[in-house]
């Protein structure tokens, strides 16, 4: 058993070790609350100075002096970049300097960072605006949706939105139109490049026709020149029989010779108590044979110096 005087000692002990770590506990809390305190007063001090920032924005826009302006922006963002009244303003400088790109990349930063609604139907209004001046109607309808979601009493972002609605359903009918257009147009192209084609066709079929026809016409040709040539030929050859005193052959004398006797005349057969044209000729022949003898007999007498007187025969 353990004596009192030793109890005393331990729980004396205990007791101190108990105190030791309570005063420490204290301490360390004191020290977080000092840091989260000096913490919170850092980031007042920022939002602060970052706000003061975006009123110099202010002031300096209200000048019309926008590279200021920008810059103030530009400066309250750096001190707290979740300053979305720093971010909107900033779009909103570009939007009124006319750098639409930059000023609609900011507005889309400043809708996901805002917190508010009231924040957040600004962006996405002043984002509207911008598509509509970019002409691009359809997206800027569901923008102005998402704006009357956050706000739907603003009766200017309803009377956009009216407008977004008309120019995306002009655009859309521009678009079919031009659609049609553009098939129409590729049609008739098709319908013409087919009568394009035809009509190479056709030419090519005619060429064709021509090269089928001048070769034909020169192959006739050829064989012609040929057959001139060998009937020149036989032509020189007959010729030469002839001259070297060569008898020719009896076959195409004779075959010359019944032509010869068909393209002769035939004698027309006499009639009956008439005299043929042969015996006519023959009977003429006799009479002048005989005035002849007559007549070399009168000049005989006629030397002699006797007159005869002499009649015709008939």
């Amino acid at each position: 058993m353990i004596d009192n005087a030793k109890k005393s000692l331990i729980f004396g002990d205990f007791g101190m070790f108990v105190m030791k770590s309570i005063v420490l506990i204290f301490i360390t809390l004191f020290s977080f609350s000092a840091f989260a305190q000096e913490d919170d007063e850092a980031a007042l001090e920022t939002q602060r100075q970052s706000n003061n920032f975006v009123f110099e924005g202010n002031e300096k826009i209200q000048g019309d002096d926008y590279v200021a302006a920008e810059m103030a922006y530009r400066k309250a963002i750096s001190e707290e970049q979740s300053n979305v009244s720093g971010i909107y303003n900033l779009g909103t400088s570009y939007f009124k300097k006319g750098n639409y790109e930059e000023s609609l990349y900011r507005l889309q930063e400043a809708a996901t960072k805002a917190t508010d609604r009231a924040e957040k139907h600004k962006a996405f209004h002043n984002i509207g605006n911008i598509l509509m001046q970019n002409k691009k109607c359809k997206e800027a309808v569901e923008v102005y949706k998402n704006a009357l979601r956050n706000d739907p009493s603003d009766e200017e972002t309803r009377y956009n939105f009216g407008l977004a609605k008309e120019c995306a359903k002009e655009q859309e009918q521009q678009n079919q139109d031009n659609k049609d257009n553009k098939d129409q147009n590729k049609d008739q192209n098709k319908d013409q490049d087919n009568k394009d084609q035809n009509k190479d066709q056709n030419k090519d079929n005619k060429d064709q026709d021509q090269k089928d026809q001048d070769k034909k016409d020169e192959g006739d040709k050829k064989d012609q020149d040929k057959k001139d040539e060998g009937d020149q030929d036989k032509d020189k050859g007959d010729q030469k029989e002839n001259e070297d005193g060569k008898p020719k052959d009896d076959k195409k004398d004779q075959g010359k010779g019944d032509q010869d006797k068909k393209e002769q005349p035939q004698e027309s057969k006499p009639q009956q108590g008439q005299m043929s044209p042969q015996q006519i000729k023959n009977l003429l022949e006799a009479m002048n044979n005989q005035e002849q003898k007559v007549q070399e007999k009168m000049n005989a007498e006629k030397q002699k110096g006797e007159r005869i007187k002499t009649d015709k025969d008939w």
